[in-house]
């Protein structure tokens, strides 16, 4: 549940009951994980472990961004559990993979989870493309190799390597690394 809907999590519940009710399924566990865009969440895991492991049938969820973070997550975890027979139900979007608009709705959400990668795979291109354009050094910005005519300047002072790793706030492996290079 976002922060702004905790208010309403005794309702969510009700609801959501009053709806396995109507269908005649029997409700076997009530989770309420309130985490804010947490990337993990043990919870939701739990459940589709316990789907894996065939232990349920079905699994109700009052929103459908509370069940997935992206659309391609929502869409891997959808055709997991549509693939194991689990049923998935969204209540305020009246998403029920039980049914056939509901299945087909779920294969529109995966068109548009391959074009969100689409649109981010071309927004990250032109990002690099830019950045290079512009002359500016890709990857990982240079450290020890920056200090290399010190390390063999201190070297050359018989100081150890841990010596120079320390004055110079590097590795010792760096040290190591620039004193074994053939130049």
């Amino acid at each position: 549940m976002s922060t702004a809907d905790q208010h309403t999590i005794p309702e969510q519940v009700r609801q959501l009951e009053q709806l396995a009710h109507r269908r005649g399924w029997k409700v076997i566990r009530t989770v309420r994980e309130v985490a804010s865009g947490a990337a993990k969440r043990a919870k939701r895991d739990e459940l589709l472990d316990d789907a894996r492991r065939r232990e349920l049938d079905a699994i109700l969820v009052w929103k459908l961004d509370r069940w997935g973070r992206s659309v391609a997550d929502l869409v891997a975890t959808l055709n997991e559990l549509t693939a194991l027979g689990v049923a998935f139900v969204s209540m305020t979007e009246a998403l029920d993979l039980s049914t056939p608009s509901g299945r087909a709705l779920a294969g529109m959400l995966a068109v548009f989870a391959e074009f969100e990668r689409d649109m981010l795979r071309e927004r990250v291109r032109g990002g690099l493309e830019r950045v290079r354009r512009e002359g500016k050094r890709l990857g990982r910005p240079p450290t020890a190799a920056s200090h290399a005519s010190e390390v063999h300047a201190l070297r050359r002072r018989r100081l150890t390597h841990a010596e120079i790793a320390r004055r110079l706030g590097i590795g010792e492996s760096s040290v190591r690394r620039i004193l074994t290079a053939k130049v």
